[in-house]
């Protein structure tokens, strides 16, 4: 574990990325002290998300870099201008905004107009706050306002979300990104309702996270398409009414329609695959809207018309981060999971902190859903 030495500097332990595909390496840095409206957290746990391999392997962040956006820790120590957290604090870390655009100002943070730049440029610290390796070469950090694969991590306080004791602490990183994203989904950006019913196409971290946030706020039936057998088996475990391999079920959408009594009123993709959400739109009823999630290429098209979606009247909806307000969000998901109804527990493994590229590894290959790297 890092430590706070003098007044200086803070020594930690992190896993740098410095080439394109990797590996990461764990090595020390050294992070100068929070300003201004920066925290600095004690590592506790943090998620692997699939971001974080996509950026490894060559979406265009700076090099070298901490990456890791799922954090949870204690807090030690806060800038001059934080008010809203104190050191001793339980915090989970999410996503990074600017806090003054319109869309912060009316709470909705997950379509920040500084979204791109404030989460995959690792913005400046304030007053030329730096993070070093052990030759003096700067390292870049603030990924998604934190770079969390360290023993320390620096964060703001607005993405700074303090929670309480009588949780584990060290899983719920992922409340911040992927199981934020997906319960988001289902619960913010396609609000459903009792007896509402949905597809949802693609069963990894996403998607079963949908699956609960769906369950969570009493909707149903929920169908899942996945074509890995362990994943749909969880599925089911969780409280799927049906599951659906795409690759070995004769007409994919003809089946949905049977299980779900002609149709489902939402459908929501995970694999930003054109034919996937071209079967999702098929499934869904008239007036129904389709959520996607999944980042496609950057070629991919919209797999219908506009007459297609003129005639059968079904909305588009693209969702960021789960439309959620990570302060208020990231609670709510707490309580549900103290309720009994929000066990995202099941959808995860844990790694030690040395092991992150075997925890890598399990995310690429599906072995695990959401790895979770405790210090």
């Amino acid at each position: 574990m890092g430590s706070i030495q003098d007044s200086l500097f803070i020594t930690a332990r992190a896993a740098v990325l410095r080439t394109v595909g990797g590996p990461l390496q764990i090595e020390d840095v050294r992070i100068s002290p929070p300003k201004g409206d920066e925290v600095l957290v004690r590592m506790v746990g943090v998620g692997v998300c699939h971001t974080d391999v996509v950026c490894r392997d060559g979406f265009p962040v700076p090099l070298p870099i901490v990456l890791g956006h799922e954090g949870s820790g204690i807090v030690e120590a806060v800038g001059e201008l934080v008010t809203k957290v104190k050191p001793g604090q339980r915090v989970v870390l999410s996503f990074n905004s600017c806090g003054h655009c319109s869309s912060c100002g009316e709470d909705h943070p997950a379509t920040c107009h500084q979204m791109l730049p404030l989460n995959f440029g690792a913005a400046q610290r304030v007053d030329g706050g730096c993070v070093t390796d052990a030759t003096g070469e700067a390292v870049h950090s603030l990924f998604f306002g934190q770079s969390s694969f360290g023993t320390f991590a620096l964060a703001r306080e607005v993405n700074t979300v303090p929670v309480g004791d009588g949780v584990p602490l060290e899983i719920l990183g992922p409340l911040g990104c992927g199981i934020q994203t997906g319960a988001g989904a289902a619960i913010n950006s396609l609000a459903l309702k009792p007896g509402q019913s949905l597809a949802i196409f693609g069963g990894g971290s996403v998607g079963l996270s949908a699956l609960l946030g769906a369950l969570a706020v009493g909707a149903g039936p929920v169908v899942v398409i996945e074509p890995n057998v362990r994943r749909r088996a969880l599925a089911l475990d969780l409280g799927a009414s049906h599951v659906f391999d795409p690759f070995n079920t004769e007409d994919l959408v003809a089946s949905i329609k049977a299980a779900t009594g002609g149709g489902v009123t939402h459908s929501l993709d995970s694999t930003g695959l054109p034919p996937v959400i071209a079967k999702a739109i098929d499934c869904t009823l008239p007036g129904g809207t389709v959520g996607l999630l999944g980042v496609p290429a950057p070629d991919a098209a919209v797999p219908v018309t506009l007459l297609d979606l003129l005639v059968k009247s079904v909305t588009l909806r693209p969702i960021t981060e789960g439309d959620a307000n990570p302060q208020e969000f990231i609670p709510r998901m707490v309580q549900l999971y103290r309720d009994g109804k929000f066990p995202f527990d099941k959808l995860i493994t844990t790694y030690r902190f040395e092991n992150i590229n075997d925890a890598f590894k399990a995310t690429e290959t599906g072995e695990a859903i959401k790895p979770v790297l405790v210090f």
